[in-house]
């Protein structure tokens, strides 16, 4: 693993109000499927080249989660959403960039905007390629969902060892009655399941976050102890 660089930044929280976070870097260079796992299973996420964790010092509200694929068995709800879905079609391959995906990654974060506030600025080719395309090496994949053959969600994952690390979802907010958000997360409980991988790690669950609380409804899961630093032994509970 070739660390070319690690750093440190503190900033307004992203997750709660009225707090600061401290977000620990690390830039690697032709991260292997081992090494990337590795920094999962302790509390790290990626976009590119960039690994990440929050190291803030008076606050431990953002909780490493990754849902139990060997006893998360689907719900009638949760089938009904897959049954309303039977016309839209997916496809994985590595990551890529078009004009289509960053109109749609547009799109989807100007309704976020109007919806939730979030913060928004016009998408760009390198700003997309470092985040979702670079350093994807052997275990970076995005699933396209296509409804008539057009681009209506584009799902980021990396298929490592024993699971599969959820990075990023973006869709079609005129394709909201399909609940894509919950499709992609279905699909990928069923294919780890068929893979033999046993869990589907899903970054940060923060119980005051509406736009992360929702994770805890995946049950069976378990949350990772602490922030244990990669020579230590990480254990999830």
């Amino acid at each position: 693993m070739n660390i070319l660089k690690e750093f440190l930044t503190n900033d307004k929280c992203s997750y709660l109000d009225n707090r600061e976070q401290s977000t620990f870097y690390k830039v690697i260079d032709n991260c292997s499927s081992t090494d990337c796992q590795e920094l999962i299973e302790r509390g790290y996420r990626r976009f590119g080249k960039m690994y990440f964790r929050p190291t803030c010092s008076t606050c431990d509200e953002c909780k490493s989660i990754k849902i139990d694929v060997d006893n998360f068995e689907l719900s009638k709800s949760q089938k009904r959403v897959i049954k309303k879905a039977s016309n839209i079609k997916s496809y994985i391959q590595r990551p890529s960039i078009s004009k289509v995906h960053l109109e749609l990654f547009d799109k989807y974060h100007l309704y976020m905007k109007n919806k939730k506030g979030w913060e928004h600025a016009p998408a760009t080719v390198q700003g997309y390629y470092s985040s979702f395309v670079d350093a994807h090496n052997d275990f970076g994949y995005e699933v396209l969902y296509y409804m008539d053959d057009k681009l209506i969600g584009v799902d980021l994952i990396d298929i490592l060892e024993d699971g599969i690390s959820s990075i990023y979802f973006y869709y079609d907010p005129d394709c909201m009655k399909y609940s894509l958000g919950k499709l992609s997360l279905y699909n990928q409980i069923m294919y780890a399941k068929n893979s033999d991988k046993k869990w589907i790690y899903l970054g940060y669950y923060v119980e005051g976050c509406p736009s992360l609380s929702y994770k805890s409804h995946y049950k069976p899961y378990l949350t990772l102890d602490g922030k244990p630093e990669q020579h230590e032994e990480f254990k999830w509970f």
